[in-house]
């Protein structure tokens, strides 16, 4: 069924809002307004507005917002399409017919929330039964009290092939199979998916059961076994305990992602009811919409060893197209080697509370992974590093959050090697220039492999233009890059002429800006049409964000540096494997290649992001 954004619309239209959430909440007329006390959170004092004209509703306390489709959805926990029918039908509006797959598929499901909390109610029955003993004590021993199993509607399915199927023979072999609950083949006779497991029923937002997670106990794979993809579950579209975490949300005013069912119950032990998790699988697209409807920023708070903090580095990178404003996610580290329910038991409510006060944007969450991945002690690994963070921004969506992260990070990138370039311009320091016949020299070229490549062949015409134009729309970089510019080789010699200017200006100590250093270089014919010929980058484009292009300014400098070292260095493994061919020379060769061609795709990707 596809219902178009006219007929939804023409819905809307229809619908008095005032009137669908009357029956729910005590309305106060308020001008063209009615007020009340919101639905979704406590409180005493009237912060909920609804206006009939525009046919939203808006909580000025806990943030809710939408219309009558969302009230419904969110309030009385319907799907989608049921609170389309039940407007729809009080509008007098005919909702189009589904596609025959469609009606089909609702067809089947028919009945089998029915056969799920059967399931559900036998599985509770088993653990309380004489063959619940030993998942009892499992329960007792994590500290699930019986009031916190019955809450969460936790059972147990006895290790036996066929007990389920028998005690629910009369809801049809057929429903427990689209269920999920039994296992046909062709060759063998069914028989119970799940035996000898703790059972954690997993609902969706309107409480009905609609799959398991199962548990083993003592030693066996998997751990967890999920309930296959059937009519009613969908793991990647379904949050364990959304149906609780939802209402509860809306009071904290937060959300938590924790990893596994487990988590969640170890939270709501602590008092802190408003958890979700993924079922077993990474967390999708379509979870974090459904999370993002209750919280624009939840807080992912996953276990503190590696693979907990891989799956935290995967939520953020799948979250990376869909951010927005006010849309994003959030992150604590747990201790080393523990999950929630560790914290839980060593330090209470309090622990998790301390935790989760101060937890770590998302921008942050990358760049520390991201530093963390390898060491930075070669230009190749710095250029590698501020390569990957200029892709994780070119994946957001939102073109002004995009550009945010963009700048953000390369200001970070900026501060971190800094450190290092400093080093490197002090291999010519100020006080080494002397002046001479009215103009600044320069030292002897140093004899360092950063400089020798350029020093030999020569930039080629379109990189120097582009380098030399940069300096004069951003001048700023003069002074931080002076020393490395003067020693470049400039094939080039009306842009070889340019530079030598550029850096008497630089040495002369004067403050510069755009607009002075253009006047100052107006009568020069090599600096006329320097933009002629010259490859386009940030730092080339007036207009570009002053920030971003000093950074890829800089940038290009040193990746024009580095690759005429990789130049030089290249030429002489070359060498050597001509004259003595072996595996180590051969290595050696291809590596440097390698660096070459990074460097080569950095500046490339350099330009391709203006």
């Amino acid at each position: 069924m596809t219902l178009s954004p006219a007929w939804l619309d023409e819905l809307r239209a229809r619908t008095t809002l005032s009137a669908v959430i009357g029956p729910s909440v005590k309305l106060i007329k308020a001008g063209r307004e009615f007020k009340a006390c919101c639905p979704f959170h406590n409180e005493k004092t009237p912060s909920f507005t609804i206006n009939d004209e525009k046919g939203f509703y808006h909580c000025f306390g806990c943030g809710a917002h939408g219309d009558a489709i969302r009230f419904l959805t969110d309030h009385r926990g319907l799907q989608f399409m049921d609170a389309v029918k039940e407007l729809a039908g009080k509008a007098g509006m005919e909702v189009p017919a589904m596609d025959p797959k469609e009606k089909e598929r609702q067809d089947r499901a028919v009945g089998l929330h029915e056969v799920m909390a059967e399931a559900q109610k036998w599985f509770a029955d088993q653990l309380n039964g004489v063959e619940g003993g030993e998942a009892r004590a499992y329960l007792e021993g994590r500290g699930i009290t019986p009031s916190m199993t019955q809450r969460f509607g936790i059972g147990y399915a006895p290790d036996a092939r066929g007990k389920l199927k028998a005690a629910l023979k009369k809801l049809g072999e057929d429903k427990l199979i689209d269920c999920g609950l039994i296992i046909k083949t062709e060759e063998k006779e069914s028989y119970d998916r799940f035996r000898g497991r703790v059972m954690i029923p997993i609902k969706d937002q309107r409480g009905r059961v609609i799959g398991f997670g199962g548990r083993i106990l003592g030693a066996g794979e998997p751990k967890y076994l999920n309930s296959p993809e059937t009519i009613l579950f969908d793991k990647g579209r379904t949050l364990y305990n959304i149906d609780r975490a939802g209402p509860a949300s809306r009071q904290a005013r937060r959300l938590i992602v924790v990893e596994g069912y487990m988590d969640v119950i170890a939270l709501d032990r602590a008092g802190i009811a408003e958890s979700v998790a993924p079922n077993g699988t990474a967390v999708t697209e379509t979870q974090l919409e459904r999370m993002w409807r209750l919280d624009g920023q939840p807080i992912c708070c996953f276990d503190g060893d590696a693979a907990g903090q891989k799956a935290a580095v995967r939520a953020a990178m799948r979250a990376l197209p869909h951010l927005a404003p006010e849309r994003t996610l959030r992150f604590v580290a747990l201790p080393a080697g523990q999950d929630p329910d560790d914290l839980v038991r060593s330090g209470g409510k309090e622990a998790v509370e301390a935790l989760l006060a101060a937890p770590e944007p998302l921008v942050e969450r990358l760049w520390r992974y991201e530093v963390e991945a390898a060491p930075l002690d070669t230009p190749e690994a710095r250029a590698g590093l501020k390569q990957r963070l200029i892709e994780h921004s070119q994946a957001i969506g939102d073109p002004s959050v995009r550009q945010l992260y963009k700048e953000e990070w390369l200001r970070k990138f900026d501060a971190l090697v800094r450190p290092q370039r400093e080093q490197v311009r002090s291999l010519y320091p100020k006080r080494e220039w002397q002046k001479r016949g009215g103009k600044f020299v320069p030292p002897n070229p140093p004899t360092l492999e950063s400089t020798r490549g350029v020093h030999r062949g020569g930039i080629e015409p379109p990189i120097a233009r582009a380098l030399l134009s940069g300096f004069i729309l951003y001048p700023d970089a003069l002074h931080d890059h002076v020393e490395e510019l003067a020693h470049l080789k400039i094939a080039d010699h009306g842009c070889a002429a340019l530079r030598d200017n550029l850096v008497q200006i630089a040495m002369s100590g004067q403050h510069l800006d755009r607009e002075g250093l253009k006047t100052i270089l107006a009568g020069q014919a090599a600096g006329t049409d320097v933009r002629r010929g010259a490859m386009r980058f940030s730092f080339t484009q007036a207009g570009s964000n002053p920030q971003v292009a000093l950074n890829d300014l800089g940038s290009a400098l040193e990746a024009v540096i580095a690759r005429g070292e990789i130049e030089l260095a290249l030429n002489e493994a070359t060498r050597r494997l001509e004259q003595d061919f072996s595996d180590s020379a051969y290595a050696e060769q291809q590596r440097l290649m390698a660096a070459q061609k990074s460097y080569n795709d950095r500046l490339a990707s350099l330009a391709s992001s203006e």
